[in-house]
């Protein structure tokens, strides 16, 4: 396959653009093409105004690119095949001209994204790749300019983001939608958060990113729930790569879970309060905040989808379905509050817990009729003793150690009909 370049942007002169391409890669960038499995981007920047900014990436081999744009919020949206990034972990941060920030990773597997959050709406006026001076790789750039919004909303790729929630959401049945219980192991579904573009929360000094914390722990889980010989483990990523909502909601009704296990880690934006606050926290759903907090952290971790270039929008139910999926949330509900129990009398013992450790928010990972669920916030990536422990293997060692425990107890309440110990 050989590079080249799409959009769905409703982009002035792109046909010219991929045309020049073409000749380009017929005059040398056809064996860089070969690599394009295991191209890297080695640099990222952007330069100009408020009226043209040009993005620009420096990437190893030639790879086939495709642009498009969406609203609420702005922002263009760029796919590349497997791409590594090699780049400054500052990358994106400050912005520059139309663009405030941007960022990039794997958005599914052997699939690399670059999200650009634009200041308003914008079309892309040109796009290239071309040949670096010497040898060194390909240049591959776009130019933005401020367009109106009425015309932004043609071609702004809400087909393709469309079909992509299309193809990952549940089903609409949900009440029915899991796979039947079968007899045997307890299904348990270990969900690290985040992932890939969306590396969620960073620690303020180190630069510890939430993705690679919770990642760590539920591999961790997961060795200690299997060795038990008591489960059966899934997860719902095993790498560094970014899970929709939704995908994670279609794993455990594809798998007819038992108990469903969310992991993050929190940070705080204020300074002082940042410095004082820490430790694990259990959320269970409720459509009605706990509390102002724990309205705030559903609405950041809701908000995942759109990080990483997604939109997402909640369908509706009918009658009836809406009816049996309240049932079931009631049941659901109950035992997801017998587990979240479970774990604070087992995490107080060998970890530190924040000043509220049980709250309940509307998180939409949460919203499983079939299954009990609970997100676990492991501590606070803001603080500094947090921040060092959760990236600290013994420490994520003991912490899953707590969980297995706990869910040891939720499932001996579960058979003996007796309270935890």
């Amino acid at each position: 396959m050989q590079p080249g370049i799409g959009t769905r942007a409703g982009a002035v002169g792109l046909r010219a653009a991929f045309a020049a391409l073409a000749v380009l890669m017929h005059v040398g960038l056809g064996a860089a093409a070969a690599a394009a499995s295991v191209a890297s981007a080695t640099r990222a920047e952007l330069s100009g105004d408020q009226t043209r900014t040009t993005f620009l990436l420096e990437l190893t081999a030639g790879v086939t690119a495709e642009i498009f744009t969406l609203a609420n919020p702005y922002r263009v949206i760029v796919d590349l095949p497997d791409v590594a990034f090699r780049l400054p972990d500052s990358t994106g941060q400050n912005g520059g001209g139309l663009v405030r920030t941007f960022r990039y990773g794997l958005f599914a597997e052997r699939k690399a994204r670059v999200v650009l959050d634009t200041n308003g709406p914008v079309r892309i006026e040109r796009a290239a790749m071309t040949a670096a001076p010497k040898g060194t790789g390909v240049t591959f750039s776009f130019d933005m300019v401020t367009t109106a919004p009425e015309s932004f909303g043609m071609g702004t790729g809400a087909d393709k983001v469309a079909e992509e929630l299309k193809k990952d959401a549940p089903p609409s049945d949900a009440a029915g939608a899991a796979k039947p219980k079968r007899p045997g192991k307890p299904v348990i579904m270990i969900d690290p958060g985040h992932g890939g573009i969306d590396g969620g929360a960073v620690s303020a000094t180190s630069k510890v990113l939430e993705k690679d914390v919770v990642l760590a722990v539920a591999k961790e889980l997961g060795r200690q729930l299997a060795a038990t010989g008591r489960y059966d483990v899934r997860m719902t990523r095993a790498s560094d790569v970014f899970i929709s909502l939704d995908q994670r909601l279609s794993l455990s009704l594809k798998h007819g879970v038992d108990l469903f296990i969310s992991l993050h880690a929190d940070t705080l934006p204020e300074h002082n309060v940042a410095q004082t606050i820490r430790g694990a926290t259990v959320y269970t759903l409720s459509e009605r905040a706990s509390d102002e907090q724990a309205r705030r952290m559903a609405e950041k971790e809701n908000a995942s989808d759109l990080v990483a270039g997604l939109s997402s929008a909640e369908s509706g139910d009918d009658e009836v379905t809406g009816i049996l999926i309240d049932l079931m949330k009631r049941e659901t509900a109950n035992f997801s509050s017998d587990f979240s129990n479970a774990l604070i009398r087992k995490l107080k013992q060998s970890a530190a817990l924040s000043p509220v450790p049980q709250r309940a928010a509307a998180f939409k990972v949460l919203k499983q009729t079939h299954a009990p669920s609970v997100l676990i916030e492991l501590g606070y990536l803001s603080h500094p003793e947090d921040e060092k422990l959760l990236n600290t293997p013994a420490w994520q060692k003991k912490m899953a150690g707590s969980i297995t425990g706990a869910v040891d107890s939720y499932f001996a309440k579960r058979t003996a009909g007796s309270p935890a110990p």
